[in-house]
């Protein structure tokens, strides 16, 4: 039904009703696309902010990905209906909206194209979606062939919602001058000056066509008529209305009319996309439309991907676990990292945590995003909740809300970047900020570090304003007093290890001071939220501590669990507590929920977070990004097996039971599987579609320094693996420092990690002074 085709580079599935939400996603720097097996694509661009140029019908506003069933509310697709006009038989590709069960499909994601592939009624119609590496388009290619060895005449009709644009102004028409359908709209504006602002946007969608069609529609209501979508109208007859959209909502709709001799091959050429004025759309087709631009397009655009293909590969008994570390793992972090989710605003987290995984990747541009980060650093030493990227761009939506944890990245993002990269020269980089003020990267971090230490109330406990990382979680200090004991021991763990850096610079003062600090505040930790079995989540403004045993839902959340691990707030006897309650109360068939139970009503104290359904997104989910914290964290003190037992369930499969529940391609991971698997099982492993998640980044650390452990250090590359039970060995390739390094490594009757090379044990497990250029040739024996 599913697996990887081409050397991993494609991953297949062959029915459009198995997992009908599978989806793939292409994107460059201006743009991006989700689209799903059965048609249903989701675009947005940026012009600078986040914009569409199809849009869900008769809706004004639609968030660009809509998470599980959304896709079905409205028809955001790209349809192709195909019709013998002989038989009056009718389906349509990829699946929707006839949903004609056809004889073969497949629907192939690769890394730079979507293909979608059908036969039926004796033809086999191809669709294949590409992007540029630049501009705002997308490349449609069609491609139906004659299977049945005789002679046929055919209709081919290409169906492109543009959906409702403007409420002051929308049109469609086909444009003979320019060679296809153009719908325009004003986007609705009430003050002065925003008219002046809007001038610039690209209020004009158009579908352009290499070859002229022989009939066309603009009016998307016109053509569904009585059929709808399932059987339009318009198709019932000799051919299309040529008719136009006059303030009634517009869509592409073309038409040819094909007498095919048997075996023959016809394909057609589309461009879909957003345009300014007619010069831009002019200039488009020229670029694009024709199959030499679309052949040149194609290998530019594999090169851009290309750029983003990671540090490590691995062979290891788990195949389908090695195709997605290998291929598709860090093409989602280069996403992320190259275009910063395509927001003007990214939130100052995910701006860090997104950019240290391009560490390993493209580390020159985490360097540049430390430094643009530390620009908009405000006096006090706070980071801002967003990180403006563009001129003229102003903070939204949720950087509007006051967050407390955003220092706390600083340190933890920097400290990946330095162990890859040995670049220690960037702590010594001016940075000017806002208000003119000059200061070292250094010296900027450690004021982060003092205004996570001020930020505190009389316990020694962490404020939490209107959220931390949880950013639904508005309620619990909205008040000015309460305090979040999930940032307490992350700030402890940002203190820790921001004071090793300043010991490895050799600043004791200074890492003295900061490790104090660590140590204050995860004893604070332990004396006011410890319940004996777990960390509190916080206590609210009205001193109610939550997350803890007495609560029926939200009883126990994994973060701050995580967290004391990595900070050291939890020993051993702790740690193992915490064990025992984690794997009773959080462990899923389909990862470690972010906490549980979830909350089955609003909670005013703690916040919106409580009104979300039970079991998705932050109430009680698998929540990826929560569940990878605590992975990583698992691997920095050796548990390497619960480690990969749960890194492992981020990924759907391998058995077809769980693909099919989780209705998901590994092709990337997703930001959250539902959870709640014991209130609702029928819903429970559902994956959200969502491929924004922070995530990524922790998920290849996690791979790179805890499974492989092959972690950089000041001094060289530091050897230490955590096979999993059951595998005997696996295969390393790993980059680091310019230096190839091919590791084998296996199990053998040792005491401790051996590593030899050209025959030869090493006195320690590491190699230090890494030359670049070189090749190292390892074997490694673990116990």
């Amino acid at each position: 039904m599913l697996g990887p085709t081409e050397g991993g580079e494609r991953f297949d599935l062959y029915s459009p009703t198995a997992m009908p939400n599978a989806a793939g996603f292409l994107w460059n720097r201006k743009m991006m696309i989700q689209a799903t097996c059965r048609g249903y694509a989701v675009a947005q661009f940026m012009q600078p902010e986040p914009a569409k140029y199809a849009h869900a019908p008769n809706l004004q506003a639609k968030s660009f990905m809509q998470p599980e069933q959304a896709y079905y509310a409205h028809h955001p697709g790209r349809f192709v209906y195909v019709k013998d006009e002989e038989a009056g038989q009718l389906f349509s590709v990829p699946h929707e909206p006839v949903r004609a069960q056809a004889e073969r499909f497949v629907f192939s994601v690769g890394k730079s194209d979507l293909l979608w592939s059908v036969e039926h009624l004796g033809l086999r119609v191809e669709l294949r979606l590409s992007l540029s590496r630049e501009d705002v388009a997308e490349l449609w290619s069609l491609k139906v062939t004659e299977l049945s060895g005789r002679p046929r005449r055919i209709s081919v009709t290409p169906y492109f919602p543009i959906g409702y644009m403007s409420w002051m102004n929308q049109s469609g028409e086909y444009r003979a001058d320019l060679g296809g359908i153009v719908a325009s709209s004003v986007t609705p504006y009430q003050k002065v000056e925003d008219y002046f602002k809007n001038r610039h946007l690209k209020d004009k969608t158009y579908f352009l066509c290499e070859h002229a069609p022989d009939s066309w529609e603009a009016n998307q209501a016109v053509f569904e008529g009585e059929g709808g979508l399932h059987d339009p109208s318009a198709l019932q007859a000799e051919s299309l209305g040529n008719g136009d959209a006059r303030y009634e909502t517009p869509a592409a709709i073309v038409q040819y009319k094909l007498a095919l001799a048997p075996g023959e091959t016809v394909e057609r050429r589309f461009l879909f996309g957003p345009a300014l004025d007619d010069a831009e759309i002019a200039a488009m087709r020229a670029r694009y439309l024709s199959a030499e631009a679309f052949a040149r397009t194609a290998r530019d655009y594999r090169a851009y991907i290309a750029e983003g293909e990671g540090c490590l590969r691995i062979s290891s008994p788990d195949k389908e676990f090695d195709n997605f570390v290998n291929h598709w793992l860090p093409r989602q972090i280069f996403y992320h990292g190259d275009v910063n989710r395509l927001t003007t605003d990214p939130q100052t987290r995910n701006y860090l945590q997104d950019n240290m995984g391009m560490c390993y990747v493209k580390p020159e541009t985490a360097r540049g995003a430390f430094l643009t980060a530390l620009a908009q650093q405000e006096p006090s030493g706070a980071m801002p909740d967003g990180i403006l990227l563009v001129e003229g761009a102003e903070l939204k939506y949720i950087n509007q809300v006051p967050h407390t944890d955003h220092c706390v990245w600083l340190p933890v993002a920097l400290r990946a970047y330095l162990d890859e990269t040995a670049d220690w020269s960037l702590l010594d980089e001016l940075v000017l900020d806002h208000s003119g003020q000059r200061g070292t990267v250094a010296a900027r971090i450690g004021r982060a570090m003092d205004w996570l230490l001020e930020a505190r109330d009389a316990r020694g406990l962490s404020f939490i304003a209107q959220g931390d990382w949880c950013d639904p979680m508005n309620m619990v200090g909205y008040k000015g007093r309460g305090v979040s004991g999930w940032l307490t021991v992350a700030a402890a763990h940002a203190l820790g290890l921001w004071a090793g850096i300043c010991a490895e610079r050799g600043d004791d003062a200074a890492a003295r001071h900061f490790e104090a600090g660590a140590a204050a505040m995860n004893r604070a930790a332990n004396e006011h939220l410890w319940d004996g079995r777990w960390f509190a989540r916080g206590i609210t403004d009205d001193d109610v501590k939550f997350g803890v045993k007495e609560d029926k839902e939200g009883r126990i959340y994994l973060n701050p669990q995580a967290w004391a691990i990595l900070s050291g707030a939890a020993d051993a006897s702790q740690r193992a507590a915490m064990f025992e309650e984690i794997e009773a109360q959080l462990h899923s068939p389909y990862g470690v929920t972010m906490f549980a139970p979830p909350y089955s009503k609003m909670r005013d104290d703690v916040g919106r977070v409580t009104q979300k359904h039970p079991g998705s997104a932050e109430n009680g989910a698998v929540y990826n990004h929560a569940a990878i914290f605590y992975i990583f964290s698992l691997y920095t003190i050796g548990e390497g097996e619960r480690a990969f037992q749960a890194l492992r369930q981020m990924l759907p499969g391998p058995d077809m039971a769980d693909y099919l529940q989780r209705g998901q391609l590994p092709v990337f991971i997703p930001n959250y599987y539902r959870g709640a698997h014991r209130e609702y099982p029928r819903t429970a492993g559902r994956s959200s579609q969502l491929f924004n998640t922070g995530t990524v980044s922790w998920a290849y650390r996690s791979v790179i320094e805890g499974l492989c452990g092959l972690k950089g250090d000041a001094k060289g590359l530091a050897i230490a693996p955590h096979l999993p039970r059951g595998w005997d060995g696996m295969q390393v390739e790993r980059q680091f420092r310019g230096a190839q390094f091919r590791v084998s490594i296996r199990r053998a009757g040792v005491a401790e990690v051996q590593v030899w090379q050209n025959g030869r044990q090493l006195p320690q497990a590491r190699i230090d002074a890494v030359r670049a250029g070189d090749t190292y040739e390892l074997e490694v024996l673990v116990p």
